[in-house]
């Protein structure tokens, strides 16, 4: 080990031990939810975004000074198009009513807010004292199928006595300007419900409400009913939270993981194109990308179970069929609009790679042959399409990454030549379970193994003391995507790999800086890199830098989900990101790998601290099964079982593979 190494292994080692003192705002609840108890000083800011099929808001919240609430709300309407109908035309507005403060209470505007807690469970839920004797509970959440934002508001009566309440009669309507809109003049409209004059007796409550609607001509959304839609909301939630479940020993793994199912989920919109998922942050909606649907969150929705994330899944795949040609053009990195046109400004971004990728997987995990055979013919060109694009050293060639420039990327770049190579070898799988041609399927095959070596040899260099990988010719500077080759089981360089991951130079307290010695960081890089990791084997270091990234994210000062980039974009929660979070667990702990539409390969990796871990209710390869992994005997225990019915269960070595038939 050079002096340098050693150095730098020290410090990442101090390093960690300092970063692992960050002080929790936020605590978890037994039933789920996570907590900030608003002590007398605080005072705090945050944002989170939620999402329907209709509408979206980053709501903006907060306790004052004073001890009152903030809220803000920019909400988003993806389907009331603006002009010109490009990427970010969705309606967006900000309101910052608050109906708390407006309340009349015994003839007088209430005079003082505490508030004492903030709940996040899918919903955002903030309870105060108006007065020092009367309760108040907001309920703030999207409609999951309306154009309607909705908050519920409970007050009660801690006094002893009977107190009055005034709760304002509030109907306020925006006609947009018709020149601004697709289909003209879009009608916002604002509206409380079961307001007036009321009395409270002592420990008893009322409800009233309010609701924020956006429409366009012939749509009446003005007498939203809000306990239907908050009902409809926590139905929403209860699915995901009885479906995928993980269980381990560490609470703080399983409940981030529970809470991005629900941001991964919740971000599709009803297009006039379909099922749409969308990455969010008040620009991306009614589009889709081939890097956030079609590579990152796409393969995940098999394992679900949730029917409109999987039909939003081939939907996206069969949008970016339509632009497959003879000619072998690109196929563009983005379809915008509804589906009405493209975004392609940054050229070829390794975007068939990426399509390929990701749909070769998510047929395969969801196990449908009629699906699997939709797909096949858009999988067949993307592979050729890379194919085309190698260069003489036998590596894909591209104008760019999913990067799109921010950061150089040579004329080949280790991203896309590594979900290359993952596609070829999905694609042999899938080949083989739909009956093709044994020379396609051996065809591909022989071009992942000789991709494999190509890769080796032009991208494996030591980068600052480290032997792991360049990404891209003359790059002299360690990148957060070489972790990119762990993930499609490429672990030729693995130590050195993770050793520059965990680096000073390149981990950041939020996780991987983009390059060494910058300080913009995307999560998708950190979420990559730990998934990983774990499917390397060192679920050591793993689990330390999974549990203080899941810490920060769930408990932390910016919560409760995975974010996008700093300083780009302010950490928005982009829904994808949820995704590749859920994908650290079912493929790299869990080191799930599709094999065939109805079987797979399984390579637990149970960290040494743990005597078990379990994923129940698993959607995939057209079933319904648990995994349970248990420590015995020196060994581990695998079981995966269908209800009664036991597919697998054998006594083998941490890390080792296994292949499930159904």
């Amino acid at each position: 080990m050079t002096k340098r190494l050693w150095l730098l292994l020290v410090l990442t080692f101090t390093y960690y031990c300092n970063i692992t003192a960050q002080q929790n705002r936020w605590q978890m609840n037994q039933s789920g939810a996570i907590s900030w108890k608003v002590g007398e000083s605080d005072t705090h800011k945050d944002h989170i975004e939620m999402s329907g099929k209709f509408i979206s808001a980053v709501v903006r919240y907060g306790v004052n000074p004073d001890h009152s609430f903030y809220i803000s709300r920019d909400i988003v309407w993806p389907m009331l198009r603006t002009i010109p109908n490009n990427t970010h035309a969705s309606l967006t507005r900000t309101f910052n009513i608050n109906l708390g403060c407006m309340i009349y209470i015994n003839k007088h505007l209430v005079a003082k807010e505490t508030v004492n807690e903030i709940l996040l469970n899918g919903k955002l839920i903030v309870r105060s004292t108006l007065n020092d004797n009367i309760s108040l509970e907001r309920t703030v959440f999207p409609s999951p199928d309306q154009p309607a934002f909705c908050e519920k508001y409970v007050l009660t009566n801690k006094s002893e006595k009977m107190i009055s309440v005034e709760i304002p009669d509030i109907m306020d309507n925006i006609q947009t300007n018709p020149a601004e809109g697709l289909d003209g003049s879009y009608l916002l409209s604002i509206q409380s419900s079961n307001h007036g004059a009321s009395s409270i007796q002592p420990k008893d409550s009322i409800s009233f409400y309010l609701s924020i609607t956006g429409t366009k001509s012939g749509q009446d959304f003005n007498n939203t009913n809000v306990e239907n839609e908050l009902a409809k909301r926590n139905a929403f939630i209860a699915f995901l939270q009885s479906n995928l479940v993980l269980e381990t020993p560490d609470e703080t793994l399983n409940t981030a993981f529970a809470f991005a199912k629900i941001r991964a989920s919740e971000s599709i919109y009803q297009t006039k194109g379909g099922p749409m998922h969308g990455p969010g942050g008040l620009s991306y909606y009614a589009a889709i990308w081939a890097n956030d649907q079609a590579e990152y969150i796409n393969p995940f929705f098999p394992y679900l179970g949730y029917v409109y994330g999987v039909e939003s899944a081939l939907n996206a795949y069969c949008q970016f069929a339509r632009f497959m040609n003879p000619e072998y053009k690109p196929i563009p990195s983005s379809i915008i609009a509804e589906g009405t046109d493209i975004w392609n400004g940054a050229g070829d971004r390794g975007d068939g790679a990426m399509i390929a990728y990701g749909a070769a997987r998510f047929a395969l995990s969801q196990g449908d042959c009629k699906i699997a055979e939709q797909l096949w013919p858009l999988i067949e060109w993307c592979l050729e399409y890379n194919k085309l694009k190698l260069n003489d050293k036998g590596v894909v060639t591209s104008d760019s990454d999913e990067l799109e420039g921010r950061f150089p990327s040579g004329s080949a770049n280790l991203c896309t030549s590594s979900l290359y190579y993952d596609a070829l070898i999905s694609a042999s799988c899938l080949g083989e379970s739909l009956g093709k041609s044994k020379q396609q399927v051996s065809g591909y095959r022989k071009q992942a193994g000789e991709l494999k070596i190509n890769i080796e040899k032009y991208f494996g260099a030591n980068v600052m003391g480290f032997d792991t990988y360049r990404y891209y010719e003359g790059n002299d500077k360690l990148r957060a995507w070489i972790c990119i080759p762990l993930t499609v089981n490429i672990f030729d360089r693995k130590n050195a790999t993770i050793h520059a991951l965990f680096s000073p130079e390149l981990w950041t307290v939020d996780g991987l800086a983009s390059q060494s010695g910058d300080k913009t960081f995307w999560d998708r890089s950190t979420l990559y890199a730990l998934r990983g990791v774990f499917a390397a084997g060192d679920t050591k270091r793993g689990l330390e830098y999974l549990h203080y990234y899941s810490n920060r994210r769930l408990l932390g000062e910016h919560v409760p989900y995975p974010v996008e980039a700093y300083p780009e974009g302010g950490q928005r929660h982009l829904s994808a990101e949820s995704g590749l979070y859920c994908r650290i667990y079912t493929e790299g702990l869990f080191g799930i790998r599709p094999a065939g539409l109805s079987c797979f390969t399984i390579s637990p990796q149970i960290p040494e601290e743990w005597g078990y871990m379990k994923l129940k209710n698993v959607h995939a390869f057209h079933n319904e099964f648990d995994i349970e992994v248990h420590r015995e005997s020196g060994k581990i225990r695998l079981i995966v079982k269908s209800g009664s019915t036991i597919s697998f269960n054998k006594l083998i070595e941490n890390g080792s593979t296994c292949t499930v038939k159904f």
